[in-house]
């Protein structure tokens, strides 16, 4: 399951390395190009809100399957792309339908023990992270030796590929309730209202992803300009070096089940925006953009980790519909960040996409620091029993 998500997962990732190339092909600017970057984030957000509720009323073997297959046809539409509006609007459709590691996921969570969902989702995310860093290694290679439209042929027949091998290997699914399609998605907003650490989580999600989606879509610009004067090989090779953090993420869902996961997530987040003053400190020279790079993919993936084991402790019904909310959060941050670091690169080069990486990665913190100052304060006014009486009647209140 963890390398199914990761294999799927790297859809997202694959034109990172590949814009400079892209935007040669089809004779346009840095920015116009990266409109493919971020119509890939908002595709994925919106395909979160239409498919990722049918997790809670479909048997997610079933989805999981229908979904790969799917995005193999978008990632053929990518490759035959013959202007680059074609390429946007393909990879807002690669965008919406690669959802199905987030099925994975919270099938994955609703698996394991929970004292051990934390260790259980840090190795599901291992297993994603390493498919969106080593993506870019993947794609500048074949990308600077093929050109950039065979990648999506081959990530078209690895899809196909993955559904065939996770058709006859994932277990069977019972679905978690019988609602309707419109009643899952009216609960939507009801679980928005009602869960205020859910609301809290999306949003510091929002904020790591945007801050992690600005460097990774700007790196491949900033590497093709002095000091670096590398090509999309190169930009490929850093997620090797991004990969290294992701050795991070059992340790960090180890570590979240024993401390608690708003004091690892804390950390987390002073990690990330550490990153971006070291980025900015000291990017110009190769060993400190390295370093930078592996402070703040651990940074990123140890606060994910810590937000998924906390919201799939919520509501154990309504797997599906939680990770909706959150993963919509956490994508359309990284719309976000992408938008804001293209932008910040075209009118300020790399100063400026730290500056707006920083600025994610601090919203995130606020966030947070506001969430542990209220939870405290709940608990010296009224501590609340979380049993399991409470948590049917909110379910049933949202369905």
């Amino acid at each position: 399951m963890a390398l199914a998500c990761g294999v799927a997962v790297a859809n997202l990732y694959y034109h990172q390395p590949l814009l400079v190339e892209i935007s040669r092909s089809f004779h346009a600017t840095s920015q116009q190009v990266g409109l493919v970057a971020t119509l890939t984030q908002v595709g994925y957000a919106a395909g979160m809100l239409l498919f990722l509720p049918l997790a809670d009323l479909i048997d997610r073997r079933r989805l999981i399957v229908t979904l790969l297959l799917t995005v193999s046809v978008a990632l053929v539409g990518a490759a035959v792309a013959p202007w680059l509006w074609w390429l946007v609007i393909a990879s807002f459709l690669v965008g919406l339908t690669t959802v199905a590691p987030q099925v994975v996921i919270p099938f994955a969570a609703s698996l394991a023990d929970p004292k051990e969902r934390g260790k259980i989702i840090g190795s599901m995310y291992t297993g994603l992270l390493l498919g969106i860093l080593l993506a870019r290694t993947v794609s500048g290679t074949v990308g600077g030796q093929l050109g950039w439209r065979a990648m999506f042929w081959l990530a078209s027949g690895m899809m196909v590929v993955l559904a065939i091998v996770l058709a006859i290997r994932l277990p069977k699914d019972t679905p978690a309730t019988d609602h309707g399609y419109l009643s899952l998605m009216r609960s939507l907003w009801t679980l928005v209202r009602t869960q205020p650490e859910l609301r809290e989580a999306a949003i510091i999600g929002g904020g790591i992803f945007g801050a992690f989606s600005a460097f990774w879509t700007t790196l491949v610009f900033f590497l093709s300009t002095p000091p670096y004067h590398y090509g999309s090989q190169m930009a490929g090779l850093f997620g090797l070096v991004g990969a290294a953090g992701a050795l991070i993420a059992p340790m960090a869902g180890r570590l979240a089940d024993r401390f608690g996961h708003r004091v690892i997530r804390g950390v987390a987040l002073v990690v990330v925006v550490g990153a971006y003053g070291l980025c900015w400190l000291l990017g110009f020279h190769l060993v400190g953009l390295a370093a930078s790079v592996i402070l703040l993919d651990a940074g990123v993936q140890s606060a994910h980790v810590c937000n998924q084991t906390r919201i799939f402790g919520l509501l154990p019904k309504a797997h599906g519909r939680v990770n909706t909310i959150y993963m919509m959060g956490f994508f359309l941050g990284g719309s976000v960040g992408s938008y804001l670091g293209i932008w910040c690169w075209t009118h300020w080069q790399w100063n400026g996409v730290c500056a707006a990486g920083a600025a994610m990665g601090l919203l995130a913190l606020l966030a947070h620091v506001r969430g542990v100052v209220v939870h405290r304060a709940a608990q010296a006014a009224a501590p609340v029993e979380q049993d399991e009486t409470k948590t049917d009647r909110e379910l049933e209140s949202a369905s």
